[in-house]
């Protein structure tokens, strides 16, 4: 399905259900079917509900890390898009049979997945589930269908606009001023903590500077990708390799100015470093538009080249500096040593930046950025000319890729 549709079915009819369910929950109280519920000592089944971008499953890091610390015994249950499946099997979130996934590419396959999904869930039965959505209603309703007693997710609280039910039960206020990754570590404190006001006896948490994941890498497997790599690219051999993700994924807006990007690489390349252009294949024109403008032997177009998660991160290994939007490829590279440079805008880095202490943020700090928030569902009101990345000097950026490459 187009984002725009699943936008609208999530506002219109996500509302609706959710008013119904909610208003089933609160019978169900009032005759006495259901109360007041805690965390058990020893739960057995976790489910975790993370649906949105990849990148977030990596800021996502230390909460699993504090739920396997918390709950040794449990099992963890990972509920995501099947697009996203690849990551949450590489990063080992959870054994592979606990990976349930729903098919959004139509609402009949994406009808027919949460009927299958949640029959699964009910039948183990869940302790607990951790909604890690910020506003959508089809997480919301997933929590409640799943079965778990136990519903922990962020509320709204007066935000006119985003109402999504009144049946999570361990409910803890979105708060936009805090980092995403103590965010997501607020809701698994949640589990155990049944404070009112929502949650003023959680722990006090700073902004998480590992996201606790790691990917292993047999040496001989780095080497070997390495010598491919070069042997594919022959331009790339020889010198120490610069990696540009120039591309804006579903929000354009994101995008750096892609003559901005050629300003970089051209420069990187004048002072004795090859580019590589990475990106989806549908990158593929933005890349060879670049490669124009650059026009250097070294800089080449690595759009489509890498097949998996696991590839783009033995790239990262290959590499010396990663410059990047904001989007997934800035968040993988903190998995990898590479030294990263990124790109704030439209969104801030103070909510979503990586978790790694070898990236530096650029964000010009004009009047309207960000733009983008949990509020206005990531509908910003630019008209595309997004002075928030544009004047960011493309000078600059070099100078400072340098210093980093040093």
């Amino acid at each position: 399905m187009k984002l725009q549709t699943q936008r609208w079915i999530d506002r219109w009819v996500g509302q609706a259900l959710c008013a119904v369910v909610s208003l089933w929950e609160r019978w169900t109280q009032w005759i006495g079917i259901s109360g007041p519920v805690s965390m058990p000592d020893h739960p057995r089944h976790i489910l975790v509900i993370l649906l949105s971008e990849m990148g977030s499953v990596v800021l996502a890091g230390p909460m699993f890390a504090a739920l396997h610390q918390r709950y040794p015994e449990a099992t963890l249950h990972v509920l995501q898009l099947y697009k996203n499946r690849e990551v949450a099997q590489l990063l080992g979130l959870a054994r592979p049979e606990h990976l349930h996934t729903l098919d959004d590419s139509t609402a009949l396959r994406l009808l027919q997945d949460i009927w299958r999904v949640c029959k699964k869930l009910r039948a183990l039965p869940l302790d607990a589930v951790i909604d890690c959505e910020l506003f959508s209603r089809i997480s919301s309703l997933l929590s409640y269908l799943s079965g778990a007693r136990l519903r922990t997710g962020f509320t709204p609280h007066t935000q006119e606009g985003l109402y999504r039910g009144s049946f999570i039960n361990r409910a803890i206020p979105y708060n936009p001023y805090r980092h995403i990754a103590c965010q997501f570590l607020a809701l698994a404190d949640a589990l155990d903590d049944a404070s009112l006001p929502r949650h003023k006896a959680a722990p006090i948490r700073a902004i998480p500077t590992d996201c606790s994941l790691s990917v292993v890498f047999l040496p001989d497997e780095l080497s070997a990708y390495r010598r491919q790599m070069q042997a594919d690219h022959p331009a790339l051999a020889g010198r120490q390799v610069v990696l540009l993700y120039a591309g804006g994924g579903l929000l354009p807006e994101r995008a750096w100015p892609a003559a901005h990007f050629a300003i970089l690489a051209r420069g990187l390349c004048q002072a004795g470093y090859a580019v590589g252009l990475i990106g989806l294949r549908d990158d593929a024109e933005l890349a060879q538009h670049l490669c124009g403008l650059v026009a250097h032997e070294h800089c080449v177009d690595l759009t489509g080249y890498t097949r998996s998660i696991r590839e783009l991160l033995m790239l990262f290994y290959a590499a010396r500096l990663l410059v990047t939007n904001d989007g997934g490829p800035g968040h993988f590279a903190s998995l990898t040593p590479i030294r990263t440079i990124l790109f704030f805008g439209p969104e801030t880095s103070r909510l979503y930046g990586p978790l790694t202490p070898n990236a530096h943020v650029f964000e010009s700090g004009v009047a309207c950025s960000p733009c983008l928030s949990a509020y206005n569902h990531r509908l910003t009101f630019c008209d595309g000319d997004n002075q928030c990345l544009i004047r960011i000097d493309p000078m600059t950026v070099l100078a400072q890729a340098l210093v980093a490459l040093t």
